[in-house]
């Protein structure tokens, strides 16, 4: 009689491993289709009975143009400037000291811990364009400037009531000062101005 050969056994420890790493490669890979956005629910369409001419008319001296060309360039309220002034020339436009009746309207409002004072218009705004091919880097840079000058003039009140900075304020009192400087900065989709030189 012959011997009978064993079949050698095959480790199957190691397919295991494989089977795990194929797996967690899928998962980490596969993108699955999910809904993205912010939900929202559109008002109901204008009763046609209502619709008249309706002029509504912005005030441009409350609008603060600032656009960025392809170039990288600053055009700030239809000049050129280095972005090293846009902060100053953003204080200036929200401050207004002189009353000057081409710089934003203030009105009257009842601020917390202030009492009633002048206060800058809710409808005032920072519109802030840039070209396709402006650089991003470049993008920051700008909207950094300009949220510096909002937090420079909120710091100046901030100071000059409480003597401490606005983030050392309580939550009210911040509000105050939010309601005396509101940020209002636009962003509009970016177009290809050119370098407009």
């Amino acid at each position: 009689m012959g011997k009978k050969r064993k079949v050698p056994q095959m480790n199957a420890t190691s397919s295991a491993d494989i089977a795990f790493m194929l797996l967690l490669f899928f998962l980490l890979t596969t993108s699955m289709d999910t809904d993205t956005g912010l939900a929202r629910k559109l008002p109901p369409p204008p009763d046609k009975n209502m619709i008249k001419d309706q002029d509504i008319k912005v005030n441009k001296r409350n609008i603060l143009t600032v656009m960025i060309n392809t170039n990288n360039q600053v055009l700030c309220a239809g000049e050129f400037i280095d972005i090293k002034q846009l902060r100053e020339k953003t204080k200036d436009f929200l401050k207004n000291e002189n009353k000057d009746e081409h710089l934003p309207e203030y009105e009257p409002k009842d601020v917390p811990f202030f009492g009633t004072m002048s206060v800058l218009t809710e409808k005032h705004v920072i519109s802030l364009q840039n070209d396709r091919g402006t650089s991003y880097q470049a993008y920051i840079d700008v909207q950094n400037e300009l949220v510096a000058a909002y937090n420079e003039l909120r710091n100046e009140v901030s100071r000059s009531k409480w003597g401490q900075a606005f983030d050392d304020l309580d939550e009210e009192q911040q509000k105050a000062i939010q309601m005396i400087y509101p940020q209002k900065i636009s962003e509009a989709e970016p177009k290809n101005y050119g370098d407009k030189k």
